[in-house]
């Protein structure tokens, strides 16, 4: 039976929790608790199974400012963290794995140090090294929602493969953090044209949205980041994941 892992997004900037709205941060979101460490508490007493920590300092700035907090959020709960933003070389890798990190999400480097990323997957394994593609109108994104690459999104998710990925999350840019509804059909492509893992981010917005992609059998994602929709209580966390994951949905 298909079950889906739905896994809590944090977007930290300055050491706070933040919206992000088509991968731009906004601040002070008072709806929102500004202490990424306490979040991440909440979803683990929530029953989640895994947390998506995404940082803006990090992948806009290359900055560091914020490996402190990723480091006491691994030391808070006991289930797997998996973080984004600013990786651009093995060693980066490596300081995030020391930091407790079990998975590091990597999207720049891929495209502008192929080498490297490929010796992070050979050194690490791809279950603590995964790839993520920023999708804007069918182009891929890098630095940080910046900057576009020529490659096109099979070509380039097909390459990720036969680099050694075993899990790639695709972000559609104009539907993170709108709650408008996630691009299924994007994900689905890809999951089509390779043998990827592939998680689902941007746009989830309610429980129907969860329901359309678990009972399409054949679209290959089996996991979804939430980020906005959780944090105002578009429905019931525990239900969430008490659904989902055991494949009850009805």
């Amino acid at each position: 039976m298909k079950k889906i892992l739905i896994i809590p997004s944090i977007d930290i900037k300055d050491g706070k929790t933040v919206r992000v709205v088509q991968g731009i941060p906004e601040l002070n979101c008072k709806q929102y608790n500004n202490n990424p460490v306490e979040m991440a508490m909440i979803w683990r007493a929530e029953n989640a199974k895994c947390i998506h920590v995404v940082d803006f300092d990090a992948s806009q700035q290359s900055s560091q400012k914020n490996f402190g907090t990723v480091k006491r959020i691994c030391e808070s709960v006991i289930i797997p963290v998996e973080y984004g933003g600013g990786i651009r070389t093995i060693n980066d890798v490596a300081i995030l794995l020391e930091l407790g990190v079990y998975r590091v999400v990597i999207g720049t480097m891929a495209h502008n140090n192929p080498v490297e990323f490929k010796e992070a997957v050979a050194k690490f394994g791809n279950r603590r090294v995964i790839a993520a593609i920023d999708v804007l109108d069918d182009e891929i994104y890098i630095k940080g929602r910046q900057e576009k690459i020529k490659r096109s999104v099979l070509e380039h998710a097909r390459w990720l493969e036969e680099a050694g990925i075993e899990r790639l999350i695709v972000t559609d840019i104009n539907r993170n953090g709108t709650l408008i509804g996630p691009n299924i059909e994007l994900s689905k492509r890809i999951a089509k044209n390779t043998n990827l893992k592939v998680t689902l981010s941007g746009g989830i917005r309610h429980y129907d949205d969860l329901k359309n992609i678990f009972y399409d059998e054949e679209d290959g994602i089996d996991s979804v980041i939430i980020g906005r929709a959780l944090y105002e209580n578009k429905f019931p966390c525990q239900k969430i994941w008490r659904v989902a994951e055991c494949g009850i949905f009805s």
